[in-house]
């Protein structure tokens, strides 16, 4: 280019670039100015709600910066050959004093940049003008006008924001980005259930009061029905009972389409879980089981969804009279009146004056809840120990195993008459007890932050769990509750006595396409990220709120190096599995990875990971394994209805399900020899050798194992030991038997005070191996 030429152009661009750049005065905001040169999607109002209000400021800690492509390759400068190259350190300087300036940080923050994305911004801004080879034309001829004198520094700010805008792509879109995440009358999503006039019964009561039967009464008068349960269990319930009353009735789960027409054509009534409610089908009565999980923190979406949603004549919704308030406002929204059959308890449930203490206290009919596994594996095998059979329910078993346990516990010429489960009883099965026993009152759960805590009992859960004993259809005409220890009695007392909490709140969730929509406005996003941001910037009125999305990330997080296209990346997200499951966690990402090859997972490729066929399980560990391969075949079916063409073996895939049910239900009657076998294999370093008068004991540390350089015990002398059947009879734990050696290991001998301690102490594990109880100090 000519010095003519160039001499020619620079005044020409100077005063192209000055009428798009602006200065301010001191403390004054020429908002005018800004809006000229820069355009008004750059320097927009802050955006304000639907109703005028403004909008809550959105969490820019999730907001992730793109990484902007720039060609490091071209060495030359158009700006450089018009001006004059930069000195870098008078660009450090002029930067610095940029960024100080408070007029330019609160204009920033008017436009969408608060504290935290303005530093981000600049940080990048300011490596972007040092470190770049070439910079635009514009900005390096604006920086060489500041850097003489002929221009201001505020006239940088366009250009700033144009930067903070290409690595921060949603301060582009945030009026979009905010209605397309406004939650506030979710009731206008579902356009079918708005064009009729729905009539909605609500029968409300305690458990085991006759309100689900009513209801359910109703659906199999009907020409058209559905039933939305929580539960699998409840779904196969309904679907069994309606098909004996000669009512052909579909089971629609997550993993399973059972249809009843030989010819595979849908019939009228369908027994669905509540996820799987279609709300564009049309049925003249649907039945909404356990409507007080509406508030439930992970799975309320479901429950909201289905009362707004489902396309009925008649809407029955069954539940805790707690939630009836708060349904009557949510269907003043939809215009619907709430009609209310209040119903009480059948049979009479009466709470004891006294505690179990023991075991050997236990009666025909007992069920003592737990709050874990480990507890329910030293509670069944103590219970084994004095010579009595017990069946075992927990979550994680499948279906099978938790109907063929609690058959096992129902028959009366079974020997079985005791029954230790967590609280999974709480819904979904029949069981014949007489008397409930809480081993404890503090259940763990995971907190909004995904930490594990421990909270008591709600009145909700107590009564729920509490329901189940003296069932009306039961043997046992009156039911019992007590606790195991005398101290939790009182508490157990407290709780029951109280009024359950009014619901207040109902769950929503984002749905595919309005996540689909995000990521059309901010491509460079994760679906980890994009759901972040939704979350952040959802606008929910008092009645609703955001249901937790942890799980969700979890998975998004875990596939996200995985090519998937958005839609079938969502999907795999939803899938309902246990993240504590390495096994599954594991065979999830390799779904994932055999999907995105676009390579059908068969019969075969699904043998292979999964190693089949098993072999018994000859410990704990071995069945909790298996459980765990019953979720990944679980895994594979709902993936099978969600893309049939990639997961085409659903059929093989279920037979061995099957066959897996009942080697995991052959172990489950075995689980006290797995757990004895358990204990063989992890108490042996426990125990110690005869201590003579030169001999110590082996030092054990923190894992359990004997420490190195000491010898292990000889087998023969651990089986004949006293506290290896101490140990094996249930009477004295791990914890307590460490304490024991540390002491004797030490050379000292416990104090007379301490020996009252350790013996009362050890008359307490009878009733809890696991040391859950607080020590009481006298």
């Amino acid at each position: 280019m000519s010095v003519n030429r160039c001499m020619y152009l620079i005044p020409r661009l100077r005063r192209h670039f000055r009428t798009r750049t602006f200065k301010l005065s001191s403390g004054v905001t020429d908002a005018h100015a800004c809006h000229a040169s820069a355009g008004p999607s750059v320097f927009c109002r802050r955006p304000l709600s639907s109703d005028g209000s403004s909008s809550k400021p959105p969490d820019t800690s999730l907001f992730v910066p793109v990484s902007l492509r720039v060609d490091v390759a071209e060495d030359w400068s158009v700006g450089a050959e018009l001006t004059q190259p930069l000195d870098k350190a008078e660009l450090l300087k002029l930067l610095n004093r940029f960024y100080k300036r408070k007029e330019i940080q609160d204009l920033s923050a008017h436009h969408g940049l608060d504290a935290r994305l303005f530093h981000r911004a600049f940080v990048s801004f300011r490596k972007f003008v040092l470190e770049v080879k070439s910079l635009p034309a514009d900005l390096h001829i604006i920086l060489n006008d500041i850097c003489c004198g002929a221009g201001h520094i505020d006239d940088l700010y366009p250009y700033f924001m144009r930067h903070a805008k290409q690595i921060f792509p949603m301060l582009d879109c945030m009026d979009d980005l905010r209605k397309i995440s406004d939650l506030r009358v979710p009731a206008t999503w579902y356009p079918d259930a708005r064009a009729i006039q729905r009539k909605v019964i609500f029968h409300a009561g305690p458990t085991n009061s006759g309100k689900t039967h009513h209801a359910i009464q109703r659906y199999l008068a009907a020409k058209s029905g559905v039933y939305c349960g929580p539960l699998k269990l409840l779904a196969h319930e309904i679907f069994e009972r309606s098909n004996e009353a000669h009512v052909p009735c579909d089971l629609v789960t997550g993993e399973e389409r059972n249809i009843v027409d030989s010819e595979g054509r849908p019939a009228n009534h369908v027994a669905c879980t509540i996820e799987m409610c279609s709300v564009t089908t049309p049925y003249e009565v649907a039945v909404i089981d356990e409507i007080q999980m509406i508030k439930d923190p992970s799975r309320g979406w479901a429950w909201t969804r289905a009362l707004l949603g489902v396309c009925a004549e008649e809407i029955h919704v069954c539940g805790e009279a707690a939630a009836v308030d708060f349904v009557r406002e949510l269907m003043f929204t939809t215009g619907e009146e709430v009609e209310v059959n209040t119903y009480t308890r059948l049979t009479p449930l009466s709470i004891l004056d006294s505690a179990l203490e023991s075991l050997d206290n236990l009666r025909p009919g007992d069920c003592i809840v737990c709050f874990s596994k480990n507890e329910i594996y030293a509670i069944s095998r103590q219970i084994e120990a004095r010579g009595q059979q017990c069946a075992v329910i927990y979550g994680s078993l499948p279906p099978g195993t938790k109907l063929s346990q609690a058959k096992k516990f129902n028959d009366p010429d079974d020997p079985c008459k005791i029954l230790v489960a967590t609280d999974a009883i709480g819904m979904g099965l029949n069981l014949s007890i007489k008397r409930i026993i809480f081993n404890g009152l503090v259940k763990p759960y995971v907190n909004e932050k995904g930490e594990k805590q421990m909270e008591t009992l709600s009145t909700s859960q107590a009564l729920q769990i509490s329901g189940r004993a003296g069932r009306f259809s039961s043997k046992f005409k009156e039911g019992e509750v007590t606790t195991m220890h005398k101290d939790d009695l009182p508490v157990l007392k407290e709780i029951l006595s109280q009024t359950v909490e009014p619901i207040e709140t109902a769950g929503l969730h984002p749905t595919a396409e309005q996540i689909e929509m995000f990521a059309y406005h901010l491509p460079e996003a994760t679906l980890s990220n994009l759901v972040d941001i939704f979350v952040s910037l959802s606008q929910v009125d008092g009645l609703y709120f955001v249901c937790n999305i942890d799980d969700f990330k979890f998975l998004a997080d875990m596939i996200q190096h995985i090519p998937l296209n958005l839609r079938s990346r969502y999907v795999f997200c939803t899938a309902p599995i246990n993240k504590k499951q390495a096994f599954v966690c594991t065979s999830f990402l390799k779904f994932a990875r055999q999907f995105s090859r676009d390579e059908p997972l068969t019969f075969d490729w699904v043998r292979r990971l999964v190693n089949w066929p098993p072999v018994a399980p000859q410990n704990i560990k071995d069945l909790v394994h298996l459980e765990a391969v019953h979720d990944v075949l679980d895994l594979y079916l709902w993936l099978s209805y969600r893309f049939m063409d990639m997961f085409p073996d659903t059929t093989q895939v279920r037979e061995i399900q099957r066959e897996l049910d009942d080697i995991i239900q052959q172990g489950v009657r075995n689980i006290t020899r797995l757990i004895r076998a358990a204990d063989l294999n992890t108490a042996g370093p426990l125990q110690t050798q005869k201590s003579g008068p030169n001999v110590k004991a082996p030092r054990i540390n923190n894992a359990g194992y004997v420490a190195r350089g000491q010898r292990a015990p000889p087998r023969q002398m651990m089986d004949s030991s006293l506290s290896s059947r101490l140990l094996r009879d249930g009477l004295l734990t791990h914890d307590l038997l460490q304490q024991l050696q540390k002491e004797w290991s030490e050379g000292g001998r416990a104090e007379p005070q301490q020996e009252q301690e350790l013996t009362s102490d050890t008359e307490g594990s009878k009733n809890d191996i696991k040391g859950k109880r607080k020590k009481k100090k006298k």
